[in-house]
């Protein structure tokens, strides 16, 4: 066996814990024991892993802002059409959506606990997935202003990342039918660029925006 292979899983596996047990009942409603017990371990046990409570915070925040950056860069990357690449990047994040509930509810909750650096470093990768975004949507909606997209991608992360707030997953339709939702409410949504209340489909190009500071600093809520 690997040891090094050993170690990565047993991070990977306290950390999913954690989000759970974080998510449920808070942070401060947390303590390193319990989290230990949850992944058959002593507490103390856990500093071998990470130096404490906040360090896995800040791993787990930091961590999913840089793996939705890295793979939706790699999605975009993928093809040279603006629809398939807008496809993929939703079909990713309704994945994230449906199996990282927990590290939305940590977003919400907890973002403001981590340490000033480790923040600022979360919203800026949270910055740069948005310029992803935006850059394809505005690929397959040119005749849009850039206001209005990034209005609409904030919309649709809002929709996508609701799934927290929709009750217990047994209440919910199963993982397929739910995707497949997310999918057509997300699209929806972005199809109210071709002709909402500015205009019908095909009208001349409108003057672009500029993305107003408070917009493109604003992070994604998950």
């Amino acid at each position: 066996m690997n040891p090094t292979k050993t170690a990565e899983n047993r991070r990977e596996q306290i950390l999913r814990e954690a989000a759970r047990l974080f998510a449920e009942r808070g942070f401060h409603g947390v303590g390193v024991d319990e989290i230990g017990a949850a992944v058959g371990i002593s507490g103390p046990g856990l500093y071998r892993h990470f130096a404490g409570k906040d360090a896995m915070l800040a791993e787990l925040l930091i961590g999913i802002s840089d793996r939705l950056l890295t793979a939706g860069r790699m999605r975009v990357a993928e093809t040279a059409d603006a629809g398939q690449a807008l496809d993929a990047l939703i079909r990713g994040h309704i994945d994230f959506a449906i199996d990282d509930r927990p590290l939305i509810t940590l977003h919400d909750r907890e973002l403001d606990r981590l340490r000033d650096a480790d923040r600022k470093l979360v919203r800026q990768l949270q910055r740069q997935y948005v310029e992803e975004w935006v850059a394809v949507v505005r690929r397959v909606y040119p005749q849009a202003t850039e206001l209005e997209v990034r209005a609409a991608v904030h919309a649709v992360f809002g929709l996508l990342n609701s799934t927290p707030h929709l009750g217990a997953q047994a209440g919910l339709p199963d993982r397929s039918a739910m995707a497949a939702l997310l999918h057509r409410l997300a699209l929806s949504a972005l199809a109210a660029l071709d002709g909402g209340p500015a205009g019908p489909p095909g009208r001349p190009a409108a003057r672009r925006g500029t993305a107003l500071d408070s917009d493109k600093d604003r992070p994604v809520t998950y």
